[in-house]
């Protein structure tokens, strides 16, 4: 018998950004190893207030500290790159694959479902428009062609990627109700606003699932916990 393409699908759950990294990475790593399993797709939150940083990015602001010694906020290093992202009010989901999936499962592609899905719920999606980009300190401050903005041309959803072996892991914030608050704390500049939908995140995200495992019958998946 063949090796049959296998996805795992798993359950949101909301844990610290330490473990959550960790998750990302296990994930990855099973991707890796097992020849069966060509894609694990995931939503989660983060417990308490976070900021995640990109691999590469080396300066941390001064009043970060502060914030970060207060207790205001916490901070982690992503295994990808880009600027440094406020997890807080919004979503997160960490996509990984194998690399001979790229061509179906590239930048490209995921948009592509993320816009047609959001919207159906009622919010216009368009990729931003820069090719290329310095590390800035605040990944929502400017909009790669990889970004997805609004129609008011607020930055809604950044992604990145990170290579493994034969693998890739792709996780993204979809900020959809960031702290105004902590958020001008950091940068220094106002949040977006909240998403003008009427639906709670937990109900974005099954919606987002569930478009996502459309029209892929060729592929067996496997709900976790």
């Amino acid at each position: 018998m063949g090796i049959k393409n296998k996805a795992l699908i798993f359950s949101t759950n909301n844990l610290p950004g330490l473990d959550q990294m960790s998750f990302d990475l296990n994930s990855l790593d099973q991707t890796i190893s097992n020849p069966e399993i060509i894609l694990t797709l995931r939503f989660y939150y983060w417990t308490g207030d976070w900021l995640s940083i990109g691999y590469h990015q080396k300066d941390i602001p001064r009043h970060w500290e502060k914030l970060i010694s207060n207790g205001e906020i916490n901070i982690v290093r992503r295994p990808s790159g880009g600027g440094a992202v406020l997890h807080s009010g919004g979503i997160t989901y960490a996509l990984t694959f194998k690399k001979s999936y790229y061509k179906i499962l590239s930048y490209e592609m995921v948009n592509n479902w993320l816009i047609k899905s959001f919207r159906e719920l009622g919010l216009n999606l368009q990729n931003g428009n820069l090719r290329k980009s310095s590390i800035k300190t605040n990944c929502f401050s400017s909009s790669l062609i990889s970004d997805l903005i609004d129609e008011d041309g607020y930055k809604r959803i950044g992604s990145a990627q990170y290579r493994k072996k034969s693998a890739f892991l792709q996780h993204g914030e979809i900020q959809t109700n960031p702290s105004k608050d902590l958020w001008f704390k950091l940068f220094r500049e106002e949040a977006p606003p909240r998403v003008n939908l009427e639906l709670t995140n937990d109900e974005i995200i099954k919606h987002l699932r569930n478009s996502f495992l459309e029209n892929k019958s060729n592929i067996e998946f496997k709900i976790l916990p």
